[in-house]
């Protein structure tokens, strides 16, 4: 902005505050001519600084209001009053949604040596200038008003010159725009200036401000002007990105809602609250793909970030893993595709992700993961079992380290797998084992047939916690992040079908050693209400005797199985270990100081029943407990 906007002739005076003209009309910037575009260009960072630095330039018109060229200081003092104002207005014209609420902030600067009476706003297209908005006209007035660019009239000289124009009175206006002065003749004004708004560094519109009484553009009035015209083209310039963000965010979280019911055999339901109850899409995203052979492809992930760009880079994600899936590629290779686009966008963030393959007739589950909570197993009582399936880095962080191993879940009939986003577990201020409870909590409960009811009671827990108050009475849900939901089932495939009991089912390969540690927490999941906790300690022990067996002894994965039975308090737990190694386990005498042998031992000293099973391929090692307790079961026993 130019030291000394305030011209000397207050009869009629034009400035150029945002470069020279040129001999087309147009104005120089950056070397390059420009006539009056239109809005467009990305986004530019830095508006807080460009509003900081406007607002250092208002703090200098205190110093520009010297005394009035009559001696008297009055002036100066309004104009320092004004300079003020202006520093609070601007941060506030910083923060609006609408051209509107600019304009209703721009004329509280009002007073006696500013009698601001009207305000309109002119955009123009390719062939007319028109008005866009307006403050202080009649109805139909403003919005009436369109003029050609060849017409001879104040607000056309400012988009064609990029100069300001004041008109400090009715007779000044006649005498130079004679032709276009019958449109601002009836509007009781007595004093007009005409400034350039510049949004995205282009000259894109122009601001008319009417005055109610005559008025002298010296003292820095002409400077104040200027700089309430830079203002409110910031403002126009962050209404435009919000507006755009607005209308991201809206299509996005649209699209979440049409993800598919599933297919035979497997059902889906899946839900989604952006940052803020639903102010805006973050980088949270879920999709079901159909894939060739009758199978389903279900993906869920979250991208860094809670602003625009994450959930552009989300969109983008999502599209991206969608097509890899789309062509057939395996859920190892759809991660690493991912990952590698991912990076290539040179955007700086990563992303947490789920992708795994349903097979309906099976109910076999392919899932690769990168970075993201693990998905959680319900079985048709309700027993909720945090499933440790294996993973690789998040997505886009371009380690050369693309590894995304796939992990086997076999879903059986009314069993249901949990998929979210880690704003569902630490909403409220939980951390991952206390979110855990709570999620456990609150899907346990209900019947595995109401899938929607069960995605429902989750939010419900996360986002508008139980209260005694009527549910149309309290107050709208607010989410620090993010929550993306995937809920799916296996359904039964008969009136008979087993809805109830307790399975789990896992294999641990050979090179996965860290997989014994999840088995414990997974097998501790499953007897979380047994009535003896020193029996679960053994079952334990048991367990991991036989799976660490063959993986030191053997070449072979260990598979496990077990099950329970019967009424709570005289319940059994059945466990059973596979492997395909025809060594067969000898009982054996360990000396004190020996660190093996004692697999056997324990299972003949601690096992109701126990015994060894020949298999076509390789042997089972199987015992059983027996539940000796009362039927009413004590708390339930907490994760590891």
């Amino acid at each position: 902005m130019p030291s000394g906007a305030g011209p000397p002739d207050a009869a009629a005076a034009e400035q150029a505050p945002h470069g020279r003209p040129t001999e087309h009309g147009g104005r120089q910037q950056g070397g390059q001519e420009t006539g009056v575009p239109q809005v467009g260009g990305g986004r530019e960072d830095g508006r807080a600084e460009e509003y900081d630095a406007e607002m250092r330039q208002v703090e200098a018109l205190n110093r520009l209001a010297g005394p009035a060229a009559d001696g008297s200081a009055t002036v100066s003092e309004r104009m320092r009053h004004s300079a003020a104002d202006l520093l609070v207005t601007g941060h506030a014209l910083a923060r609006v949604d609408s051209l509107g609420e600019a304009l209703v902030l721009v004329s509280q600067l009002a007073d006696e040596s500013l009698p601001l009476s009207s305000q309109a706003v002119f955009r123009a297209d390719r062939e007319d200038l028109y008005c866009v908005g307006h403050l202080g006209l009649r109805d139909g007035e403003g919005d009436a008003v369109r003029l050609p660019l060849d017409a001879d009239h104040p607000a056309v000289r400012v988009a064609r010159t990029g100069r300001s124009v004041f008109l400090s009175a009715p007779q000044d206006y006649r005498a130079r725009f004679g032709s276009t002065w019958p449109l601002s003749e009836q509007d009781g004004s007595a004093a007009w200036a005409f400034l350039p708004l510049t949004t995205y560094g282009q000259l894109t519109g122009v601001w008319m401000a009417a005055f109610g009484a005559p008025v002298r553009m010296t003292d820095g009035l002409g400077t104040f002007l200027v700089t309430v015209a830079h203002l409110l083209g910031l403002s126009i310039e962050q209404t435009y990105n919000g507006q755009a963000d607005r209308a991201l965010s809206q299509s996005l979280r649209s699209s979440m809602g049409r993800i598919g019911p599933g297919v035979d055999g497997l059902t889906v339901a899946a839900r989604y609250v952006p940052t803020g109850g639903g102010l805006m899409v973050g980088g949270d995203w879920f999709d079901s793909i159909a894939l060739p052979g009758g199978r389903l492809g279900l993906v869920i992930g979250d991208v860094q970030g809670h602003d625009v760009q994450a959930a552009g880079l989300m969109s983008q994600l999502r599209t991206a893993i969608h097509a890899y899936a789309a062509e057939g590629h395996g859920p190892d290779a759809v991660l690493v595709r991912a990952s590698r686009f991912l990076a290539s966008l040179n955007e700086g963030r990563f992303a947490t992700c789920i992708y795994l393959e349903a097979d309906p007739a099976t109910g076999v589950l392919r899932i690769a993961r990168a970075g993201h909570p693990h998905p959680v197993l319900r079985l048709p009582d309700g027993t909720c079992l945090l499933k440790h399936v294996r993973g690789g880095l998040p997505l886009g962080l371009d380690l050369e380290e693309d590894n995304y191993p796939v992990s086997v879940v076999t879903l059986r009939e009314n069993e249901i797998l949990m998929l979210c986003t880690d704003g569902l577990i630490e909403a409220g201020g939980h951390d991952m084992y206390s979110g855990w409870l709570r999620v456990r909590g609150a899907l346990t409960p209900g019947s595995a047939e109401d899938l929607d009811g069960l995605a429902d009671r989750l939010l419900g827990a996360v986002v508008a916690p139980p209260s005694s108050s009527p549910a149309d009475e309290r107050p709208a849900a607010f989410t620090e992040d993010d929550i993306a939901l995937l809920l799916l089932r296996r359904d039964p495939s008969g009136v008979h079908a087993n809805r109830s009991g307790r399975q789990l089912r896992l294999t641990l390969e050979q090179d996965q050693a860290q997989g014994l540690s999840d088995a414990r927490i997974e097998f501790q999941g499953l007897l979380h209400d047994w009535a003896r906790p020193e029996q679960v300690d053994t079952a334990l022990l048991l367990v991991s005797e036989l799976l660490g067996n063959v993986l030191i002894h053997t070449e072979h994965a260990a598979e496990l199985r077990a099950e329970i039975s019967g009424a709570r308090g005289r319940r059994r737990l059945r466990v059973e270990v596979t492997d395909h190694s025809d060594e067969v386990p000898h009982r054996r005498a360990p000396g004190e100081m020996s660190s093996s042998g004692r697999g056997l031992v324990l299972l003949d000293l601690l096992a109701h029943q126990w015994n060894i099973r020949p298999e076509p391929e390789g042997k089972t090692v199987w015992f059983e407990v027996d539940e000796d307790g009362p039927e009413e079961p004590t708390e339930p026993g907490q994760p590891d």
